[in-house]
């Protein structure tokens, strides 16, 4: 065992973080992760990102529609102003050490932590025998996307981050099962005022491209005028905005809208509300959809002229894909030669 993995017991901030790409971009993608995904880039940590393709897979997916999705959900991140200069972006398939070290760490997790984890019981529910086993299995993966790259910090939405934590225990379980400090035990990074963006026709249920409604969301695709009608169309109440936070706690559809306020003017809910409170909503959904408008139509144009060529989006994931190696390729190798794979 070498030098270097039984004395490392400091590791080098690093984050992490992906998003499947499962097509249709919304405005809970961009708020809940991929601006905060270019604030950290530009904080100077390295930063790698990842369209976690493999993940897809565990419910069947049509292979042109992925391929696509695929490349749609790089043009959004570069759309949101991801460098890939600054940052590494990639997509997972392209990068074999992330299966080969899943496989070690099937072996590590138990069981019982994986039937606990909340998604499994929501996407399998009563079905579960005719659920794919890498729908039971992934999130072992998912501590591999994260670990082999030593990654100390995981931007996650607060319905992810049971995933976070059962990658602390795989990492702390490999440790103590083979008496090393290798694995970092990672940090989710919960924050930000609309970390979870609520669906536009119910205020208690999160965004998603997976509602029948297409008025229950606003795609990053969508252009000016759609964005707009979206916004005035939105489910409110009869009462007027308060001056406090406090006024939002039993009004999910207007705390909604007042969050999605708050991230796109990067501003806190108390500012807003000092700024709006007393004013109907007939004011603020013009205020929000002019705003709207302002911070999104640049980034469905961007994405629009990026999607018209897509050999130039593949030649970035593959440059993505060989930075990402780099880092993951000797730490797999050290993984190998800790469980004592012979010839690695």
């Amino acid at each position: 065992m070498s030098e270097a993995v039984q004395t490392s017991s400091a590791f080098t901030p690093r984050v992490f973080s992906g998003i499947q790409p499962s097509g249709g971009l919304t405005l809970g993608n961009y708020l809940g992760a991929m601006k905060r995904f270019v604030d950290t880039q530009n904080t100077g940590v390295q930063s790698i990102y990842c369209m976690v393709d493999q993940h897809a897979i565990t419910v069947w997916q049509d292979p042109e529609n992925l391929r696509r999705a695929t490349r749609e959900l790089c043009a959004g991140y570069i759309a949101s102003g991801l460098d890939p200069e600054k940052s590494i972006l990639f997509n997972q398939s392209q990068v074999p050490e992330h299966a080969q070290l899943g496989w070690i760490f099937n072996c590590v997790a138990r069981m019982g932590w994986m039937q606990r984890m909340t998604q499994w019981k929501d996407k399998a529910g009563k079905n579960s025998q005719n659920a794919s086993l890498g729908l039971f299995a992934y999130p072992a993966l998912m501590a591999a996307d994260i670990l082999i790259y030593h990654a100390t910090h995981v931007p996650v939405g607060e319905d992810q981050k049971q995933h976070v934590e059962l990658t602390r225990d795989i990492a702390t379980k490999f440790n103590h099962d083979y008496k090393v400090d290798f694995f970092p035990i990672p940090e989710p990074v919960i924050e930000g005022t609309a970390t979870r963006v609520m669906s536009l026709r119910d205020g208690t249920k999160k965004m998603s491209k997976s509602d029948p409604s297409d008025a229950s969301r606003i795609n990053l695709t969508d252009n000016a005028d759609t964005i707009a009608k979206k916004i005035r169309k939105a489910k409110t109440d009869p009462e007027g905005l308060p001056s406090e936070a406090k006024g939002l706690e039993e009004r999910a559809e207007a705390r909604n809208l007042v969050n999605i306020y708050a991230a796109l003017a990067e501003n806190s809910v108390d500012a807003v509300l000092a700024d709006v409170g007393g004013k109907q909503f007939s004011e603020f959904k013009p205020m929000l959809a002019e705003l709207a408008v302002e911070k999104l139509s640049p980034i469905s144009n961007e994405m629009a002229r990026l999607m018209e060529d897509s050999a130039e989006i593949d030649k970035i994931l593959a440059r993505g894909a060989e930075r990402a190696r780099e880092i993951a390729s000797p730490i797999l190798k050290e993984t190998y030669k800790i469980v004592g794979m012979v010839g690695s």
